[in-house]
């Protein structure tokens, strides 16, 4: 699909990728200090997270241009004749809006549905079409930015669980440029039934970088901590955003050589921030009276650590799951496979359009299938009330456990609890349902597991970024409450000033065949601003200087910082 960016490969490029492989945490350790800049170092941009979203912009940023191909076509003969209107000009240059105009797709962002559907035509009905798009590498057009990333490329992703299936097929995680498929084949590795693990996707999203050759972009073990708008003070000095944050560093300790890690302060000044953290990074939480004890946990890693400590088996009482979601569902496979006991509760009824397992396709998602027939057939049965507690509806229950119910059972050990909600934790480990009828049941257990989602880590921006959501009266979150961004350009509504982007889950795009769209969106504005001569886009003198110091590898420590005044 995109065999024109195989033919920029050079030398150096096959001794990063070499040295990837030998060494992958050695790549990307560009180091940021305190020092003085001259006036008008102003980096055209900055990416707040190193994720698939930022490392697609990255991508875009770094010369990478999309072509209509004179030989394919697209199946949407609609589409195909817009493109073919000006076939000399790059997707960059087109007018995405009236590119979008009259498609459908699976996302609610229109430039989302355009690229997926460029990159992966007609994909929702399993066909694999070849897209009409090539690559050319332009470095004319490269406009200098940098990224920042807590840990390696890759984001979340190499947080996850390495041995499960990822949702979405293999070829809609890839990047462009190069194909999923392909390079897991190199490292002869299988993809079953069309999807890969998450440690797949993580350390492919890590060669990618290095195979792109944009490395000298990434700036990795930083943490921002605030960006705030920078007014201009002087005619060389405009208006801006600083971006200011910690990262860390290994040294040798003074005396016995040993290496020692530290928190370096940095500051920056960007023409253009955008947002890009995912919304991995704080779970959500039920609020409910009992919460923080011990036993109870907000993350399926917790109870992956419970399993490996041996914690958990068919002996243990059961394990409660809150939540209807992938990863509660992953957490109910995990517990089943012990064989121990699992209870089940989630507030939404089993028949629910809009509970996920409904939206997924049987044959290619079977294990999740079997959640949800274990959701459908293992359901707990409350007793009637007594008479004289009809009125009030608060009488308590306790259910038979899930691994001795006296009824047959197709999956031993599980119950579920649809249309339920917590009402209490206990600190003897008793856990208080309530249906929606307000029949009250109390259930023992080891452990309870809330995956209820999460919600994004804003703090370095004012009230936790609340202030850009579609409601601004509540918290951001990917599902009900993304930040409001300009639908063609994904530029922040409610943004401070000029110049501030946000992508990815962060205005509602969980998968990543949709989020590459945003980078489309943002590099189609700021190449349009860099040929207007808008915002400040274009690398001037001190930009390019700027961008020297981070590209040369062979400067001393002291000459890669990069701070402002």
């Amino acid at each position: 699909m995109m065999e024109r960016a195989r033919t920029v490969e050079s030398p150096e490029l096959r001794q990063s990728c070499e040295k990837l492989e030998e060494d992958p945490g050695n790549i990307f350790k560009m180091d940021l200090h305190d020092k003085e800049n001259l006036p008008g170092e102003i980096l055209p941009v900055v990416i707040i997270g190193n994720g698939p979203s930022g490392i697609c912009l990255s991508y875009l940023l770094s010369g990478y241009t999309p072509y209509l191909s004179p030989e394919a076509s697209h199946p949407n003969p609609l589409l195909q004749s817009k493109l073919g209107e000006q076939p000399y000009l790059s997707l960059l240059e087109q007018d995405l809006e009236y590119l979008c105009e009259g498609l459908e797709g699976r996302s609610s962002n229109p430039v989302a549905v355009l690229f997926d559907s460029l990159l992966l035509p007609d994909s929702d009905f399993g066909l694999d079409h070849t897209s009409p798009l090539e690559w050319r590498y332009e470095p004319e057009r490269a406009i200098p930015h940098l990224v920042l990333g807590r840990g390696p490329p890759g984001g979340a992703w190499h947080a996850m669980e390495g041995s499960m299936l990822t949702l979405s097929l293999a070829n809609w995680m890839e990047l462009p440029g190069l194909k999923l498929k392909d390079w897991m084949r190199d490292k002869r590795r299988n993809v079953r039934n069309d999807r890969a693990t998450p440690a797949e996707i993580a350390s492919y999203y890590q060669h990618y970088v290095s195979q792109m050759s944009l490395e000298q972009s990434f700036a990795c073990g930083t943490t921002v901590t605030s960006v705030t708008r920078q007014p201009g003070s002087q005619e060389w000095s405009p208006p801006c955003w600083r971006v200011m944050g910690l990262q860390r560093r290994e040294g040798e300790a003074p005396g016995d050589g040993s290496t020692v890690s530290e928190e370096v302060p940095f500051s920056l000044l960007a023409h253009n921030v955008v947002l890009a953290t995912g919304t991995h990074d704080i779970p959500a939480r039920l609020g409910v009276e009992g919460e923080s004890l011990p036993f109870v946990c907000h993350s399926f890693w917790e109870l992956e650590a419970a399993i490996s400590r041996s914690e958990l088996d068919q002996s243990s009482d059961p394990v409660l799951v809150v939540g209807a979601g992938l990863t509660a569902a992953d957490a109910v496979l995990a517990a089943h496979h012990l064989n121990t006991p699992v209870y089940h509760a989630f507030r939404r009824s089993v028949t629910d359009p809009g509970l996920i397992f409904n939206q997924l396709p049987k044959l290619l998602y079977p294990e999740y299938h079997k959640v949800h027939q274990m959701m459908t057939q293992q359901q707990h049965q409350p007793s009637p009330p007594p008479q004289d507690h009809a009125q009030n509806l608060q009488c308590h229950s306790t259910p038979s456990s899930p691994s001795t119910s006296s009824s047959p059972s197709s999956y031993p050990g599980y119950l579920s609890f649809p249309r339920h909600r917590v009402v209490e934790f206990r600190p003897d480990r008793k856990c208080v349902l309530e249906s929606d009828s307000g029949q009250r049941t109390v259930v023992q257990v080891s452990k309870a597991l809330v995956l209820i989602g999460a919600h994004p880590n804003l703090s370095f921006l004012g009230v936790n970024g609340r202030a850009l959501g579609i409601n601004p009266e509540e918290p951001i979150t990917c599902r009900r409450n993304p930040i409001e961004v300009d639908p063609f350009t994904n530029e922040v509504v409610a943004a401070e000033g000029p110049g501030m982007y946000a992508m990815g889950p962060l205005v509602g795009e969980n998968f990543v065949r949709f989020l590459k769209g945003g980078a489309l969106a943002i590099a189609s504005d700021l190449a349009k601003r860099q040929r207007e001569g808008r915002g400040r886009v274009e690398g001037d003198l001190a930009t390019d200087r700027l961008m020297d110091k981070w590209v040369d590898r062979r400067v001393t420590e002291t000459e890669v910082c990069v701070l402002d005044s």
